[in-house]
């Protein structure tokens, strides 16, 4: 009998897919990397999911700077190797034949391609993307979280456009590794070391690659998205409540 698994990343949106799309399991793969908040938020959702998160990790390791150090590879080309081993290989253990993976890839145009690639390059998947179907962009899933009377992960106030691994290898964004440097300044410092040693320059300044720590100190960094509500977020906001009501 297949079941359908809702893939919580800490994050608002798979926050959201998760509660509307009511699945038999929810699952979040551990990285040992995001800010200790993230915790928070999970234990927050839990009871708004009305089911417990099912937390699979690596076996072989525990974050991703241990990844980034014995592959001596942090992002490019070929894929960020953290990805693939905190958070593929634990979803692929665990998975079974015939499940149906939910997850929350919003409305944004950015989105809306990284599922459609996920299809692509993972035909045997049934995947569901119930905020895409929706019409539900990543700023009416925070403003349906605060709804629900959950403080966001507060990585999205200092201006990180994901609640994701502080940092994140597979940023190149100078706008991005500029707040890093502000609101996480040890792992900036961390991560300039291990880059330069592997020669890895992973942001693009103007189209060339750069070192993280040749990005000029005033360099502006990113902004908060706000949340948006509209007609949409009314809708799902009543779907929500009447699911509440048929689990009762």
């Amino acid at each position: 009998m297949s079941r359908r698994i809702s893939w919580f990343s800490c994050g608002a949106a798979s926050a959201v897919a998760t509660k509307i799309s009511n699945p038999d399991l929810v699952a979040y793969c551990e990285t040992g990397s995001e800010d200790e908040d993230n915790a928070r938020f999970m234990r927050d959702c839990e009871p708004w999911f009305g089911k417990p998160i099912t937390q699979l990790s690596s076996p072989e390791y525990k974050d991703t700077w241990a990844v980034w150090a014995k592959r001596r590879y942090i992002a490019g080309v070929n894929g960020a190797p953290c990805t693939g081993e905190l958070k593929v290989s634990p979803r692929l253990a665990f998975q079974k034949p015939g499940d149906i993976h939910i997850f929350g890839y919003t409305a944004d145009a950015a989105d809306i391609q990284r599922a459609e690639a996920l299809r692509e390059n993972w035909p045997d998947l049934q995947i569901e993307t119930p905020l895409i179907d929706q019409g539900l962009t990543k700023a009416a899933c925070f403003s349906l979280i605060e709804s629900a009377g959950i403080a966001l992960p507060r990585v999205y106030a200092m201006g990180f456009p994901n609640a994701n691994c502080i940092p994140c290898g597979k940023a190149t964004s100078p706008a991005y590794w500029a707040l890093v440097r502000l609101h996480f300044p040890a792992e900036f410092a961390r991560m300039s070391k291990i880059s330069r040693e592997l020669g890895a320059r992973l942001a693009r300044i103007n189209g060339v690659r750069v070192f993280i720590d040749e990005i000029p100190d005033d360099h502006p960094v990113t902004e908060p998205i706000a949340p948006e509500c509209d007609f949409l977020c009314a809708l799902v906001e009543q779907d929500i409540t009447d699911l509440k009501g048929n689990q009762s």
